[in-house]
């Protein structure tokens, strides 16, 4: 049963038609006292809560109502209904201990998606004990995902549990953990697994082409609109987008992206025409978004509207017993790439590599293997191998590019960088025109790479 809480008599009725269509039974009551009175009566499975009870619209006594329900059921979700004007009377309820928010006037379908998400993820775990890898395998489609350290298997498990719902995700972790794997795996076990699965790197747009980028144009909306363009968030409609690097998004782009979160709705530019989405939104960084809200780098509203769940992936040396199956994993896979059936990694090592501090993670132990496998003169690869290319193989001579075979193209990107970075003596301004980047992008390489750098320059 879901509880409504609205002193509007046309809300009220509004909700329980359309809930009562969806096939959910509903209580309506009009104020606080009423609301306990049904609590204590019966708990719902559900509250849709309205932030305002008189005159005065400071939401105070929806905040009151909202502790009250806690203090007696501290488990009860509870989704909050505000205008779009009040945003952070709803982010101070989701800190209070809201569920969600949904703003005046609702879309039907979002509303309803939203209640039954909410219902999905307060739905209590069973008895049994935590599956095992073999037994995830069997239950969902995690082939890519490589290692059944514990701490793995914990974000695996709750991959499974929130992937048949359409929860917003936030996917946190350090630099090449595999957060593109895990945001794939949420949508491969989802029920919009027949739908697009669209990638956005949020680093490599600037705020003058987010909207182009994001939502598409018209031709002639701009000087360079010489052709309509699809927008991203259009190409996923019924699958899933995943907004990487979301750390990285300018304070003008999220406030635009927090409206279309939010209404699920938006208008092409040079279209004035709303559209409305039908998508799940999954984000990942490796920065730490809290820190960045405090810093007013990042907005708290739109923090709340996108971590509903949140997945913290660990890193590489944190589960050290999966970086040998990962390398081995990695061996196979160049087996076929170079023709090298007989291409082993050897027992010593496997040894040495899971000894490594890897600060890259599996972006760098991929790199390492691909590298070793490049320069070996022997099909079982050895600690040497993966010594030698350490100090980085010799440069080619100015004006010439190395011969095949002698440099991956991820190492000859940085030697570029770091080539660039010497030219222009550290004039990261510079750096980034030389080489077609955005400054977000050419952070994210020196990051990569371990290359020093000033920000303050």
């Amino acid at each position: 049963m879901v509880l409504i809480i609205d002193d509007d008599v046309a809300i009220r009725t509004s909700l329980r038609l359309l809930l009562k269509q969806a096939g959910y039974a509903t209580t309506a009551v009009a104020g606080p006292a009423e609301a306990m009175a049904a609590v204590r009566a019966a708990v719902p499975a559900l509250v849709l809560l309205d932030m305002n009870f008189s005159a005065d619209t400071s939401g105070a006594d929806g905040l009151a109502l909202l502790a009250e329900l806690r203090a007696l059921v501290p488990q009860l979700p509870v989704v909050l209904l505000t205008g779009w004007g009040s945003i952070a009377l709803a982010v101070a309820g989701m800190k209070a201990g809201a569920a969600e928010f949904v703003t005046k006037p609702w879309q039907n379908e979002a509303l309803l998606q939203t209640i039954a998400t909410t219902l999905a993820l307060a739905a209590p775990a069973g008895p049994t004990p935590p599956p095992g890898r073999q037994a995830l395998d069997r239950q969902f489609a995690f082939q890519n995902i490589i290692g059944d350290d514990p701490r793995l298997l914990a974000v695996l498990r709750q991959v499974g549990q929130v992937a048949a719902t359409d929860a917003a995700v936030l996917i946190e972790g350090d630099s090449g953990t595999g957060k593109e794997l895990i945001a794939e795996a949420l949508h491969h076990n989802s029920h919009r697994r027949g739908g697009p699965f669209v990638k956005v790197n949020l680093g490599g747009i600037s705020s003058s082409l987010f909207e182009s980028e994001l939502f598409g144009h018209r031709r002639g909306a701009f000087t360079d609109a010489r052709a309509d363009r699809v927008g991203r968030f259009e190409l996923a409609n019924g699958g899933t987008i995943f907004l990487d690097e979301i750390g990285e998004l300018e304070l003008a782009s999220q406030v635009k992206l927090l409206r279309v979160l939010q209404d699920r709705t938006y208008e092409v530019l040079g279209d004035s025409r709303p559209r409305r989405l039908g998508l799940r939104v999954v984000a990942a960084t490796n920065k730490n978004l809290a820190e960045l809200v405090a810093q007013g780098r990042f907005r708290e509203d739109l923090f709340y509207r996108l971590n509903l769940i949140t997945l913290r992936l660990p890193a590489l040396r944190e589960r050290a017993p999966d970086i040998a199956p990962l390398a081995r994993h990695f061996v196979r896979q160049l087996q076929a790439t170079y023709q090298r059936p007989s291409l082993r990694l050897s027992p010593a090592a496997a040894h040495w590599l899971q000894a490594q501090p890897l600060p890259g993670n599996i972006r760098e132990l991929k790199n390492l293997v691909e590298r070793a496998a490049l320069t070996a003169p022997h099909d079982e690869l050895t600690p040497d191998d993966f010594q030698a290319p350490a100090t980085g193989p010799t440069p080619p001579a100015p004006g010439e590019l190395p011969a095949p075979g002698t440099m991956t193209l991820e190492a000859l990107e940085e030697q570029m960088i770091r080539q660039s970075v010497a030219h222009y003596q550290g004039n990261l301004s510079r750096v980034a025109r030389a080489l077609g980047l955005s400054r977000g992008a050419l952070y994210r390489r020196l990051d990569k790479f371990g290359i020093p750098y000033s920000s303050n320059e």
